[in-house]
């Protein structure tokens, strides 16, 4: 375990060092192999419960393209992605080029057997959102119901495991998160907090319960990779980002009709189908400013384009405008 973690150290710090040398390839792409999920969670407008999974042979050929267009990390996000019979085979498909693999999970279906078939298949990274501490008609993805499954993944997972503590969108308790980042902490996981946005990935403002909990949980997580203490802080107290959004560039979502878009929640921008993307699509998005960038909570967004916050400028006028 110990000579694992030190390999995806090393290939974390030449994936951050080719990612600073080199501007013209995405750094994060999060590629949706099957829409259905099998939970139905009220804030969510990422799922469906009747599409089937996006055939293999095209799943193999999007992440060709991926790999053409020089990308550093591929994760699968859904729906739930662990529905698609064949996700074992398009991880090592990933892991052959030299991807980094990485998966967004609800964890229901992270049985033991799951697990050791992960990491056989390469899997590198794992996320899972933990809603609450006890299902509701908010959301089932709760600390009672997933506790099991997270022992599971601390006693046989070979890949790192990030436990995201969600606050806002409805969550009744918001002391729940700060439940579920501890319980993840003391089984050695990276605890993250998310910040629920609304149905264009903007900014719903905070009750003083949620800031408090928000608070609590980032003590309890300063050691998680993916806290971005200053872009959080801000959106936890309601005030805007100025950053250089490099999506459709440095960060790719890739919904299950094989399209490009900013993120989850700006589908149709600019929509032109992977298989078409180019190193010309890169550098206009890469230069493009979002309108929706100052009050945006797609951390994975953010992530991406952290290491270019300190070059390039984004031109002032005519920037794309995304859903309000």
């Amino acid at each position: 375990m110990f000579r694992l973690s030190l390999t995806r150290r090393y290939r974390e710090a030449r994936m951050v060092l080719r990612g600073v040398l080199d501007r013209w390839h995405p750094v994060l792409v999060h590629i949706v192999p099957i829409r259905r999920c099998n939970l139905s969670c009220t804030y969510c407008n990422e799922y469906d419960a009747v599409s089937a999974p996006v055939p293999l042979d095209e799943m193999l050929r999007r992440i060709d393209k991926l790999a053409e267009l020089g990308s550093s990390v591929v994760a699968f996000s859904g729906g739930e992605p662990m529905l698609h019979p064949d996700i074992y085979t398009m991880f090592r498909r990933i892991r052959a080029h030299g991807m980094m693999a990485g998966l967004i999970s609800n964890g229901y279906y992270l049985t033991r057997e799951r697990i050791e078939k992960l990491n056989a298949a390469g899997l590198e990274y794992l996320q899972i959102s933990i809603d609450n501490v006890n299902p509701d008609e908010v959301s089932q993805k709760s600390l009672k119901v997933l506790d099991r499954r997270l022992v599971d993944l601390q006693r046989y997972a070979r890949f790192a495991v990030s436990i995201n503590s969600v606050i806002g969108g409805g969550i009744r308790h918001p002391e729940d998160a700060v439940t579920v980042a501890r319980r993840a902490a003391e089984l050695g996981f990276a605890v993250s907090c998310g910040i629920i946005h609304d149905g264009h990935g903007a900014l719903k403002p905070l009750s003083e319960a949620e800031l408090r909990a928000y608070e609590e949980v980032k003590r309890i997580g300063k050691t998680g990779y993916s806290m971005i203490h200053t872009f959080q802080d801000n959106l936890a107290h309601g005030r805007p980002n100025q950053w250089k959004c490099r999506a459709g560039a440095r960060y790719l979502y890739v919904c299950e009709d094989g399209l490009v878009h900013y993120c989850s929640q700006q589908r149709g921008y600019p929509g032109i189908p992977l298989i078409n993307y180019t190193r010309d699509d890169l550098r206009r998005e890469y230069a493009t400013p979002k309108s929706c960038a100052p009050f945006c909570t797609i951390a994975c967004a953010h992530r991406a384009s952290t290491m270019d916050f300190w070059r390039d400028p984004q031109p002032e006028r005519h920037p794309t405008t995304v859903h309000p």
